[in-house]
């Protein structure tokens, strides 16, 4: 199945649940009503829903200047994928994470913390990075944000992992 029919689903699932306590509390108003937030939600999570994320852990945007050996690496990594170079962030936390996010490869951005960045050396780094862009190229990255946007919602229906642990 692919990652934009697995999307479709997902946000169809959730829109489906919204509608139905919806008019479970007010009838046919209730209905209505949920329906233009689940338009409202799903037009958020395929637009915005990589930005929300990137914000909830407070990641800063990195320039080459910056941080040359990471952003090198993505480049590297993205060149040899024939991917658009996507917008590098760093997380201030010691929790060792990376993750890719956003709706396609060309809005694509990868994030890592600070703390995987003082445990991994060069080529480790460089093979969790290519991990992250594997989920761009194969557009894992619009279904994975949607999820963690619904998760914090509370509108998710099952025990999705943490959106701050490690795939």
């Amino acid at each position: 199945m692919t990652s934009i029919l697995r999307t479709t689903l997902l946000l169809a699932l959730l829109t489906g649940l919204l509608l139905m306590i919806g008019g479970a509390i007010a009838g046919r108003a209730g209905l209505l009503i949920a329906l233009l937030l689940s338009v409202i939600m799903n037009i958020g999570s395929y637009w915005y829903s990589d930005k929300i994320v990137l914000r909830m852990y407070n990641a800063r945007e990195v320039q080459a200047s910056e941080a040359p050996q990471l952003c090198g690496i993505v480049q590297r990594l993205a060149e040899r994928a024939d991917l658009p170079m996507p917008k590098v962030y760093i997380i201030p936390s010691e929790m060792p994470n990376a993750f890719a996010t956003g709706r396609d490869p060309k809005h694509a951005a990868v994030a890592v913390t600070t703390g995987i960045m003082k445990i991994l050396d060069y080529s480790e780094l460089e093979g969790v990075l290519g991990h992250e862009l594997t989920h761009v190229k194969n557009r894992d990255t619009l279904i994975s944000a949607a999820r963690r946007r619904h998760h914090l919602s509370g509108q998710h229906c099952s025990m999705e992992p943490d959106p701050g642990r490690t795939r």
